[in-house]
């Protein structure tokens, strides 16, 4: 999505600042498309009105864009009715919220659903994303809520109760109940956090599991999972961990069918409870089950220890009430956990912090979020492959200060886990955005590297740099999920973490998050805003050179006796003199550029340059033009916006990632190209900004206070 760096700025800006408020805690979440819950209730409340929802309104809009876009026969007869003209006694939720309570509609968001099955399983955490004050008897308005962890902040989603209906029966989501509601409303708010119902379709049990608590997925492929893989899921459990699974299917026309056995191929479980259990006639011998749940709420494995397995006769009554037995066709099973590795390829943890699992005791891990953002042209620089962009993706310093508790001798180290996320891709999907394939590397900082250039480890690291060292660690591989994830062991020290998507040039924003057991840092490397040069050095006294003699003959045939020049003036010198470089292969300097180089040099106040201001200009475009003519070596007459980041460091600029954007998106061509014309003008305002700068910051601390005045002033002229 384009946007101005006004707008992508102040709007990063108002967050870090609802941040410093406790905006988007858990105790203070961020009111979603600025819906107050409370307010609007009220409001309805005394108006004696039900609630309706202009932000997600009950049309096509709502529903989708494509299969379920208006264009589509599914919507035609689609009906949006509040539960009250739907049944008799609507109630939110009936005796307590439970996976029963979820069955699958007409919206392939079995991911979804699976999600909150794991999540009826932890009553706190249930009611944390589904508030359970709200009810259909106290005060009813027409409107509920639900909080979900959105990229690093909560958010309070606000809701009206229509629901899409087709001849009375609700179309998506619904409740073996059918007064029950909570499961419905649930599935539009979430539809709603992403747009519409049918951004809903398809995707990762993980990514809702991560939106209902804010913790961290692991992944484990069956084939590859450890031996203890049944001890790290029961304690996973134990410790309110979210839990899914799944069976891959490699023929897409096959996703979602029914096999022999009753599972379901390409389909999103629930794992609900992991137990032992000892059959009377090997009362010695403890078997290992597995329970699931299929969101369809029906459909169910068919094999031993299934609902009718013969299985169930060897255990006690007092065993099978406590496995919770039941034969009945909801969807929900239990099976050996022999027969639960053979079947399912996938298991995923969403854990609320990444405990070790694999340990008896519970770690408080520490965790650091960071936003950041890939730029087409300035800091999108693709994977490792690409070793001429690479170095331009965003950088993440970490710094592992302390050893696990756990190390021994021979093992020393940090455990952390690393999760790379990309934002709003669901969201964007209207529009045509699908999930990029991302990954990351994470590198080892030595102290010994170009300490000058490095200001303390903390500089954007160069090109050469990752030419010539290999990376410490990366993840497992770049895959098109909304987040990558992976566990790490290294020594304390400090390290360099490469977020990028696999390819160059896709433009995205993300969030990185770091857990470590111990302590660390972790923060986005930014090189210190500086210029070498801000205060015009004074001419030198050599001999002049022949074009400077030249320069000489042509101001003075121009300026006539006033000795000055202006704007449209200085074009015409400029111009004649630099259309003789044909090496430029340049059309020469615009008329806002000129104007641009006055504003820089006009040390009077004229809006005219004088002979010796005009040497000043011109030996600092001679400097310039030698930069520019490094980068430009195949004499295209530009140069890359990628190399513009070398070429603005050698000009004497030390600047961050957010104004390497604003450079690439002020000066570069749609080619991501930026020419002579262009990248003059670029280092005139820069140089023109720092120099007002450093005029304005008397006292030196790195900030200044200006009157409205003041700063129209200085930008209008700029």
């Amino acid at each position: 999505m384009p946007y101005t760096p006004s707008g992508f700025f102040c709007d990063r800006l108002i967050r870090e600042r609802e941040r410093r408020d406790g905006e988007g805690s858990l105790n203070k979440p961020q009111r979603f498309n600025g819906q107050d819950y409370n307010t609007l209730r009220q409001e309805c409340v005394q108006r004696k009105s039900l609630f309706e929802d202009e932000s997600f309104p009950a049309t096509v809009e709502s529903l989708g864009f494509k299969e379920l876009g208006h264009k589509s026969n599914k919507v035609k007869n689609i009906v949006w009715k509040r539960p009250k003209e739907i049944c008799e006694n609507p109630q939110f939720i009936v005796g307590g919220a439970s996976r029963t309570d979820i069955c699958q509609g007409d919206l392939g968001d079995c991911w979804l659903l699976a999600a909150i099955a794991c999540l009826t399983l932890n009553e706190k955490l249930l009611y944390r994303v589904v508030p359970h004050e709200q009810s259909y008897t106290e005060d009813y308005a027409g409107i509920f809520h639900f909080q979900f962890w959105r990229y690093g902040d909560w958010v309070d989603v606000v809701i009206d109760d229509r629901i899409p209906t087709f001849n009375n029966q609700l179309v998506f989501t619904k409740s073996a109940e059918r007064n029950e509601f909570w499961s419905a409303l649930l599935e539009k708010a979430y539809a709603k956090l992403h747009g519409s119902y049918e951004a809903l379709k398809g995707g990762n049990t993980t990514e809702a599991m991560e939106d209902f608590t804010g913790g961290v997925t692991e992944f484990y492929e069956m084939k590859e999972a450890p031996k203890e893989l049944y001890k790290i899921m029961k304690k996973a459990l134990e410790r309110g961990s979210l839990m899914g699974c799944s069976i891959d299917s490699l023929v897409p026309a096959r996703f979602e069918t029914r096999t022999v056995t009753g599972l379901v191929k390409g389909h999103a479980y629930s794992v609900t409870a992991v137990e032992e259990c000892r059959p009377s006639q090997h009362k010695d011998t403890k078997v290992r089950l597995v329970r699931l749940r299929n969101p369809w709420g029906q459909v169910e494995w068919n094999g031993p220890w299934s609902d009718n397995s013969k299985e169930w006769a060897t255990l006690s009554k007092t065993e099978k009430e406590k496995l919770q037995h039941q034969s009945a066709e909801d969807g929900e099973f239990w099976m050996s956990f022999e027969d639960f590795k053979k079947n399912y390829t996938k298991i995923e943890i969403c854990n609320l912090t990444p405990n070790a699992l694999e340990d008896d005791k519970i770690h408080k891990w520490t965790v650091s979020v960071n936003e950041g953002r890939w730029v087409r042209g300035c800091s999108a620089g693709g994977c490792r492959n690409y070793p001429d962009t690479f170095w331009t993706n965003p950088q993440y310093r970490l710094r592992l200060m302390e050893e696990d508790d756990d190390a021994e001798d021979n093992d020393v180290g940090c455990t952390f886990v690393v999760a790379l996320m990309q934002k709003n891709r669901r969201k964007e999907r209207k529009l045509g955005a699908n999930l990029y394939t991302i990954g990351f590397a994470i590198y080892e900082v030595s102290c010994s590297y170009s300490p000058s250039r490095m200001h303390g480890n903390k500089q954007h690291m160069q090109k050469d740099f990752f030419l010539l060292t290999s990376s410490k660690a990366r993840c497992k591989s770049y895959i098109n999920l909304r987040e990558v994830t992976q566990r790490f062991r290294l020594s304390p020290g400090e390290y360099v973490i490469i977020p990028s998507t696999y390819e160059p040039h896709q433009e995205g924003e993300f969030i990185l998050r770091v857990f470590s057991e111990k302590r660390n840092t972790s923060e986005e490397i930014e090189n210190r805003i500086e210029a070498d040069h801000p205060v015009p050095a004074p001419a030198s006294a050599g001999e002049e050179s022949e074009e400077d003699q030249q320069f000489r003959t042509i101001f003075q045939e121009i300026a006539g006796d006033e000795m000055e020049i202006s704007a449209n003036e200085l074009k015409n010198v400029l111009n004649r003199v630099i259309t003789k470089h044909k090496d430029l292969n340049t059309d020469g300097f615009s008329l806002e550029s000129c104007r641009s180089m006055i504003a820089l040099m006009d040390m009077d106040g004229t809006g005219r340059l004088n002979l010796r201001e005009f040497r000043h200009l011109w030996n600092k475009i001679k400097q310039w033009q030698g930069i520019f003519k490094h980068y430009n070596a195949d004499q295209s007459g530009s140069i890359n916006s990628y190399e513009m980041r070398n070429a603005v460091n050698d000009a004497g600029f030390r600047l961050n990632n957010q104004l390497y954007h604003i450079i690439t998106m002020r000066y570069a061509n749609e080619n991501m190209n930026i020419d002579f014309d262009s990248f003059i003008s670029c280092l005139v305002r820069l140089e023109a900004m720092f120099r007002a700068f450093q005029a304005f910051d008397q006292d030196g601390d790195g900030s200044i206070r200006l009157s409205v005045l003041e700063w129209l002033q200085l930008t209008m002229y700029a």
